[in-house]
């Protein structure tokens, strides 16, 4: 462990303790392997926040913005694009980098293929999606049996397993990807869209959060975990000045079993959203941190096991 790790894992050692002490009782860390397997997912989770923020600091190749490039990643791509200027269309690739996740073999194969319209030409990219959502459900449509081909690995990422490719369904992408254009509502972007909502909450970023978080009900098939998801990623990539409040426990699975599991007992997730966000102030570490944390400890909560995607 980095000397900046065990000075980190101490702090929140402490804190936990002082936490269980002097606040709430936390059952679980009162075994000694549960607390340590919890404090090695509070630290990966520290990791992966700062990791997906300092991206933006990063030398990438360009081919992370090509979809015809084996190399292409949404992220990636978003960053660069932010680099350049074309903020609107980074908005547009965290919506995809969400939307069709990380499969563990065919990796962006989905928003790759999808966004660079299978290489034929032209891109999904946000001016021709928002301007023509009817055109991209009826070029989903048609190249369906391609994307999903025999021969190559294909699905989507693991939190988004139970997506579909479907143009027409009203679960399926092309309903998501309508109903996102909708929420932005063109010719308003994104970043007046942001404006809006953080003038609204008067500056505050959680407030602005919430708002945002709640308004993206209206986009199909994206629920808690991936408004959670859309909305954080935008904060650590700077699209805009706002980060949760809350870890959003109400409606998840995994952290909800964490939390439980955490506290000990059947409490209600609005209590238990509340008691993270005192555990969170005592640790001194962001609402992402726990959420990602407690869904990653309650599937092994004795022995610490890195959990991807």
């Amino acid at each position: 462990m980095r000397p900046r790790d065990r000075e980190l894992a101490l702090r929140l050692d402490s804190g936990l303790l002082s936490f269980d002490r002097d606040k709430r009782p936390l059952a679980a860390i009162r075994d000694s392997a549960r607390r340590e397997a919890f404090l090695e997912q509070l630290l990966e989770s520290v990791h992966r926040v700062e990791f997906f923020a300092a991206l933006r600091s990063r030398e990438l190749s360009d081919r992370r913005a090509d979809p015809t490039d084996e190399l292409f990643d949404p992220l990636k791509s978003a960053i660069l694009q932010q680099r350049q200027g074309h903020t609107e269309e980074a908005f547009w690739l965290v919506f995809l980098f969400v939307h069709f996740g990380k499969h563990r073999r065919a990796g962006w194969r989905y928003a790759r293929e999808v966004y660079g319209r299978l290489g034929n030409g032209g891109r999904w990219d946000w001016a021709s999606t928002s301007a023509d959502p009817s055109g991209f459900r009826a070029w989903l449509h048609a190249h369906q049996d391609h994307l999903k081909r025999e021969g190559v690995p294909r699905g989507f990422g693991n939190h988004r397993k139970r997506e579909s490719l479907d143009a027409y369904s009203p679960n399926g992408t092309g309903a998501a990807v309508e109903s996102y254009v909708r929420w932005v509502g063109p010719p308003r972007t994104h970043q007046e869209m942001m404006g809006e909502m953080v003038q609204q909450a008067n500056g505050d970023p959680r407030n602005a959060f919430d708002r945002l978080f709640h308004s993206m009900e209206a986009v199909v098939r994206f629920g808690r975990l991936a408004r959670f998801d859309y909305l954080t990623m935008l904060g650590k990539l700077a699209l805009g000045p706002i980060e949760p409040g809350s870890t959003y426990i109400r409606g998840s699975t995994g952290p909800l079993q964490g939390a439980r599991l955490l506290f000990g007992g059947h409490h209600s997730a609005a209590d238990l959203d509340l008691w993270l966000v005192e555990l969170g102030a005592q640790l001194s570490v962001g609402m992402q941190v726990l959420e990602d944390a407690l869904c990653n400890w309650q599937k092994s909560p004795s022995e610490f096991k890195p959990f991807r995607g």
